[in-house]
């Protein structure tokens, strides 16, 4: 699932459709692209309080840092971990599997 946010280098202005309409041309996104949100400070979504809160990653600070950070949350809700930016969804796949049984 992808959460469009603002908050890194404005690199987001655009509306919801806009947003989706170039993640889906430029890069093939075919997952869930749900509306543009905050993830950090006062007006951070709940979801985002919710998995930093649970995996606060391994410096002095649970904020995202950058887009593209990854998390999993298994089917009771749990967050499971959390991955940088820089990790792809290629790199973690074999722990994905091992995770998912």
């Amino acid at each position: 699932m992808g959460f469009p946010c603002n908050q890194f280098g404005a690199q987001e202005p655009g509306t919801n459709q806009e947003i989706a309409e170039f993640a889906s041309s430029t890069y093939d996104v075919n997952f869930p692209m749900f509306a543009k949100i905050d993830v950090n400070g006062d007006d951070a979504a709940p979801l985002y309080q919710m998995l930093k809160e649970q995996q606060p990653g391994d410096d002095d600070s649970a904020d995202i840092k950058w887009n593209f950070e990854k998390f999993l949350v298994n089917p009771q809700g749990e967050t499971i971990t959390r991955w940088g930016t820089r990790t792809t969804p290629e790199d973690i796949a074999a722990e994905l599997a091992d995770l998912m049984g």
